[in-house]
């Protein structure tokens, strides 16, 4: 039982610091962050920096390459894009074509189809003295 309260006083006196760390404040921390991402982003510029340095045969022929690949995309969306706005402008001359046409057939459907009905009306009507006599 002795050993006991030795344990306990250890245990009490460890955690204070573990509950001083965790209070640190939201700003120091942002700081630290800022500063930590900040330097690893420096650290890894001056590797890039080297080992550009060291091999330039090497970066040169990444340039090149992805450079190439570059170029090859942005050609193909360009015509892409020119293709689409050409589809564009004709399906908009081809709607403005129907819709004339459509609008023009339109008063020629309705001055038939008032007619048809006026002969469909008449033909029942005949039909229908025949059935009955």
């Amino acid at each position: 039982m002795a050993n006991q309260p030795e344990n306990n006083q250890q245990a009490t006196s460890s955690s204070p610091p573990i509950q001083k760390s965790e209070y640190k404040s939201l700003a120091d921390q942002a700081a630290s962050t800022a500063m930590g991402f900040k330097d690893s982003l420096e650290k890894q510029y001056l590797k890039v920096k080297e080992h550009a340095e060291t091999y330039p045969y090497v970066w040169g022929s990444y340039i090149v390459v992805y450079g190439g690949f570059a170029l090859w995309t942005t050609y193909r969306w360009r015509k892409l894009r020119k293709t689409e706005d050409r589809v564009r402008i004709l399906q908009e001359r081809l709607r403005k074509r129907y819709e004339a046409e459509e609008s023009s057939s339109s008063t020629k459907v309705v001055e038939k189809g008032s007619t048809f009905s006026v002969t469909k009306v008449v033909e029942k009507g005949s039909t229908s003295d025949k059935l009955s006599k």
